[in-house]
């Protein structure tokens, strides 16, 4: 961020890079320059087009509709808007496995990244911030795209309950990808995030865990539990496990008396381009549970195990 001042709570402020039109690069590794007495977390996104031509901009994208004093008021990117990399509650720096990468620049559909930063609290008078990400690069390729692909639900949390936020999607793509890594992101009533590939057949669904995590502790990305390859008509789903101690309903939102349920999944690809399919979102509670989707799962992991 290029000293910025937040001048008022809960405020998302975005910053782009062009990359080189010309030239192909590779991240291999992320060092974030944050804390999370500052930064509530900071997104990393891959954009054709960033959401505007401004050095800094307000970009908080479930508020857009926002107008600020300071700032001109856009989502991230314009078009074509993917995550490379996310973070919050000083979770540490990110080296990717060998001889993969993420692919920025000439053959790529990110020509610009963008960083947005959540900032809870307004600064005082005076004070500025430039927190960000550095980014190791090569421009060695690498045989090995990396993704990422973010699972995600609508929904609300009734008062003083236990709630189940789920999502899932199926893979449509002739590709096959390898996840090596996921991280999860709730606000302060999340108490665990699973993340399942789900295999159906004749003798029933399969459900795999790839990876869970009680998104209270660093929101880091963590080596998955789970390394086999995930394919066509696979179910990518998700898991959120809500513990809403409010005496008020909670609304999935972008500020930190809202909640998220998140699972990001970062995987690899041997010789092709990543996933299309960026984000897996579902309407969530009321409206959508694993048991009355349209995907008609069968064998759901138990609610009491994931609590």
């Amino acid at each position: 961020m290029p000293n910025v001042h937040p001048h008022r709570d809960e405020l998302y402020l975005c910053t782009p890079i062009r990359i080189s039109p010309n030239q192909n690069f590779y991240i291999v590794g992320f060092k974030p320059n944050a804390s999370m007495h500052t930064a509530h977390h900071m997104l990393l996104y891959g954009c054709s087009e960033p959401g505007s031509n401004d050095p800094v901009w307000s970009c908080g994208e479930m508020q857009s509709n926002e107008v600020d004093k300071l700032y001109t008021t856009a989502s991230p990117c314009r078009s074509g808007s993917q995550i490379v990399y996310a973070w919050a509650r000083d979770a540490p720096s990110l080296e990717l496995p060998k001889d993969v990468g993420f692919l920025i620049g000439q053959d790529s559909p990110i020509k610009y990244l963008v960083l947005q930063v959540h900032y809870m609290t307004k600064f005082p008078e005076g004070k500025t911030d430039n927190s960000g990400v550095f980014l190791k690069y090569t421009q060695e390729t690498m045989p090995r795209q990396a993704g990422v692909i973010l699972l995600g639900t609508s929904g609300v949390i009734p008062p003083d309950s236990v709630e189940h936020m789920e999502t899932a999607c199926i893979m449509k793509e002739e590709k096959v990808i390898h996840p090596f890594a996921f991280r999860t992101h709730t606000h302060g009533l999340g108490k665990k995030v699973s993340g399942y590939v789900v295999r159906k057949s004749m003798q029933g669904d399969k459900w795999e865990l790839i990876g869970s995590k009680d998104p209270q502790l660093p929101q880091m990305f963590y080596p998955v539990v789970n390394t086999d390859p995930i394919g066509k008509f696979d179910v990518l789903a998700a898991r959120c496990v809500m513990n809403n101690t409010r005496h008020e309903l909670v609304k999935i939102g972008a500020t930190n008396r809202d909640e998220m349920c998140n699972f990001y999944l970062m995987y690899w690809v041997e010789n092709d381009t990543p996933l299309k399919m960026k984000y897996c979102f579902s309407s969530g509670p009321p409206y959508y549970y694993w048991g009355m989707g349209p995907e008609n799962f069968n064998r759901i992991p138990d609610l009491d195990n994931t609590v």
